[in-house]
């Protein structure tokens, strides 16, 4: 924002993750050409300069440039700014939503669009507890013990996307969401003790939702139909799904009926042996008790 008449460009806005292209996302590319190349026509025909307009909007003539030429993502008040200062009626600050949504990676934009559409989700991640269900310091914790590792801007970028993700909760109407988690990434504190506290704290709240049904797969049992991997099955309205597990089609989107079966089946046995929603939801705040 303008100090003493001079525009003074924000910290948080030079550093801030998550705010770069990914290079190999053909969409996400050509979305931050097409506005930064409206930015600059728009500019360039009020008769400003960079660094005039960039005075005006609050930002550096170094970022103007970067947005300009499709390096960096334009933040959603850049755009309403850059609106009033050029007068373009609005139709700069129209592009936020396909501007917000290029800031995630394109693998992560196709899955919530599939989420976006399922009117029912059946998950089991064998590893970790699922990323609709992870709190902030959680995904950040897990995803920071990667290795080798991510950048500081890449983890912020993803547990941004992750968090983004967690929309489909506030769906009206909501789809049913069933989630079977594993006892021990119930037990390990990643992060730290507290950051389990939270997310164990966030687990019991999100069990209580009508639709969502959580269970736990203790570690006594002696048969366990998940030890082939993970378990996705999402189902659209109009009677298809998509499945996946890399013990079927090696991790790839499934559609085909029998593949599908096969997962729901493995799915149905998972539940069946992990415990019953009410039995989890006291082991889950006997494990808080103890944390």
């Amino acid at each position: 924002m303008p100090v003493n008449g001079e525009a003074v460009r924000p910290e948080a806005e030079a550093d801030e993750p998550g705010w770069t292209v990914d290079p190999d996302d053909e969409w996400g590319v050509a979305v931050i050409t097409t506005v930064g190349r409206q930015l600059r026509l728009r500019r360039e025909a009020a008769g400003m300069r960079a660094a005039e307009f960039g005075a005006a909007v609050g930002y550096g003539e170094d970022l103007v440039y970067k947005i300009e030429g499709g390096k960096r993502i334009p933040r959603p008040e850049y755009l309403e700014k850059a609106d009033e200062v050029l007068g373009a009626g609005g139709l700069l600050a129209a592009m936020r939503e396909d501007v917000a949504k290029v800031r995630y990676p394109k693998k992560v934009r196709d899955l919530a669009h599939l989420e976006a559409r399922a009117v029912e989700l059946q998950l089991y991640d064998p590893l970790h507890i699922h990323g609709l269900l992870q709190t902030p310091d959680y995904a950040r914790a897990l995803l920071s013990m990667r290795r080798p590792a991510y950048s500081s801007e890449e983890v912020e970028q993803f547990v941004a996307a992750r968090m983004a993700r967690k929309a489909i909760f506030e769906r009206d109407p909501a789809p049913e969401l069933g989630f079977v988690l594993e006892e021990w990434t119930l037990r390990r504190p990643l992060g730290g003790k507290a950051v389990l506290r939270g997310q164990l704290e966030h687990l019991l709240m999100a069990g209580q939702l009508r639709n969502v049904e959580l269970q736990v797969m203790p570690m006594e049992r002696e048969e366990h139909a998940g030890v082939d991997g993970g378990i996705e099955v999402l189902k659209f309205e109009d009677g298809s799904a998509v499945g996946r597990s890399p013990a079927v089609g090696n991790g790839r989107p499934l559609s085909e009926p029998k593949q599908l079966r096969i997962l729901e089946l493995r799915y149905g046995i998972i539940r069946a042996q992990a415990l019953t929603p009410r039995e989890s939801g006291i082991f889950i705040k006997r494990l808080l008790g103890e944390t």
